[in-house]
């Protein structure tokens, strides 16, 4: 099964001036556990997690001033939607992040979770390891 066949079409977008906790609300009443970040001043799609948010709250910082800019997940891995979804979750073990923006011709044309990745297999009935080729190492 391949990226584009798992992920979710529908994606969360927000500003890079959108406070942490309108984020954060925004995330919770879809139950989504990222947002993508579209900066029409940056070099592609940013992401911001919910680990994001969690690490601010922790340094005790404001959510109501704290802006997504200042947050965004460092160094977003963007997957392609003919990827298989081995390759995709080799890619989220070794970066150690859960979700991948998914792009094709510049564009963002959905997210891959974890939970999808799981979801996919599940319907599949996989109950094989990864492949060796595959493997994050």
């Amino acid at each position: 099964m391949q990226v584009g066949e798992g992920m979710s079409p529908t994606v969360l977008t927000v500003g890079p001036d959108h406070s942490l906790r309108a984020v954060a609300r925004l995330m919770s009443r879809r139950a989504v556990g990222a947002a993508v970040v579209l900066d029409p001043e940056g070099q592609g799609p940013g992401i911001i997690t919910e680990r994001d948010i969690l690490a601010s709250l922790a340094e005790e910082q404001d959510p109501d001033r704290e802006l997504v800019a200042h947050h965004l997940t460092k160094d977003a891995v963007y997957a392609a939607p003919d990827w298989s979804l081995e390759e995709a979750a080799a890619a989220m073990v070794r970066g150690g992040f859960r979700h991948l923006i998914v792009v094709e011709r510049g564009e963002t044309v959905g997210i891959l979770s974890v939970r999808d990745v799981v979801r996919c297999w599940t319907e599949d009935g996989a109950i094989c390891p990864v492949p060796a080729s595959a493997a994050a190492g």
